[in-house]
């Protein structure tokens, strides 16, 4: 299929724009699901897991200057097969398409840059040998020489303004989210595999329009695939990712269905232990939506856990951190306040 129809399908087909990328809610026939009951092995299930639809490597990034100037950084590697049972299929027909985001937010700029690959050519890819590597193009996060899996990383990329040239060491161990790993994201049943590592540190260069800048901080990689996690009716998420200056951390989502929606998250010691939450125990309202894009999007929020004692307010950090990209949503780092204090990231797609 030549790249031009590729991408229509894949992001022009009717309810795909809604949902976001890859129409997350369509039916999922001929394409594998997640079993519940499936360990999770590593490192083998730190690359790409063929037979599912959609497949994500994400990082973000809070980052400090030396002038204390605050920073947050994104890079993310999409998979998604647009039909089932491309196996076998010759490089240059394989129904596989790459996509990658990458953005750098200020308090008053917000850069953004996306590529594109298809599938069996090279251009993109994640391995395991000789050590973990996710790329795109010249993109890529990458086990340092030596260290086991994703314990240390580096972490690059470039838009036509900006780039950054991070160095991530874990100082915690990997979390599964939900139960295992099987995140269940609707109450119809829908659930992806889903684990993180919230326990980088950071140092390294951002470079800027007005030049480089020595940064240090913390970052969360987050590894998603499933082939169906959205049910029909939902029509985007709200995902929060966050590190309190405690040491705890809590990731949660809110998946909109026009209703309530379906709320979920986990938990995290300082430690490291990983405690799933159970329904309506996270509690997450917007607090003021501002126009964005031309939409209406909620850049501030309150998030209460009565069970940790939490009750914060997350403010947007630039809250016009707009990723237009082929897909659009709202990506940028947010400050809290409140019973807790520290810094994360927020996620809004479907608005």
């Amino acid at each position: 299929m030549h790249v031009r129809a590729f991408l229509l399908w894949l992001f022009l087909a009717p309810g795909a724009m809604a949902q976001g990328f890859a129409g997350l809610g369509a039916t999922a026939d001929g394409f594998a699901l997640p079993d519940p009951d499936r360990v999770l092995e590593f490192p083998a299930d730190h690359g790409a897991h063929p037979g599912f639809r959609i497949e994500w490597w994400y990082v973000t990034a809070t980052l400090t200057g030396a002038d204390g100037a605050e920073y947050g950084v994104q890079w993310t590697l999409f998979r998604t097969e647009t039909a089932p049972g491309g196996g076998e299929a010759l490089p240059w027909q394989k129904p596989e398409l790459w996509m990658g985001h990458a953005a750098l937010t200020t308090r008053d700029k917000h850069f953004v840059a996306e590529t594109l690959a298809r599938g069996g050519t090279g251009q993109a890819g994640v391995v395991l040998d000789p050590g973990f590597a996710a790329w795109i193009d010249d993109w890529q996060v990458a086990g340092l020489p030596g260290a086991d899996a994703l314990d240390a990383m580096s972490l690059t990329a470039r838009g036509g303004d900006f780039g950054y040239d991070l160095a991530l060491v874990a100082e915690g161990p990997l979390v599964l989210q939900g139960t295992g790993g099987y995140s269940v994201k609707s109450a119809k049943g829908q659930a992806s595999h889903y684990y993180s590592q919230p326990f980088f540190r950071v140092t390294g260069t951002l470079d800027l329009p007005e030049g480089a800048v020595a940064v240090t901080g913390n970052a969360w990689l987050d590894h998603e695939w499933s082939s169906q996690p959205l049910a029909p009716d939902q029509t985007g998420w709200d995902w929060f990712s966050l590190s309190f200056e405690t040491g705890e951390k809590l990731m949660g989502f809110v998946l909109r269905d026009g209703g309530a929606g379906f709320v979920s998250g986990t938990w995290i010691a300082a430690d490291g232990t990983a405690t799933a939450l159970p329904p309506g125990a996270l509690v997450a309202e917007p607090l003021e939506r501002l126009d964005v894009a031309g939409r209406k999007v909620p850049t501030r929020w309150r998030l209460r856990l009565a069970d940790r004692g939490l009750d914060v307010e997350l403010q947007a950090m630039n809250p016009n951190a707009w990723m237009a990209t082929t897909v659009p949503y709202w990506e940028g780092p947010v400050t809290i306040s409140g019973s807790h204090s520290g810094r994360g990231y927020l996620e809004m797609t479907g608005y």
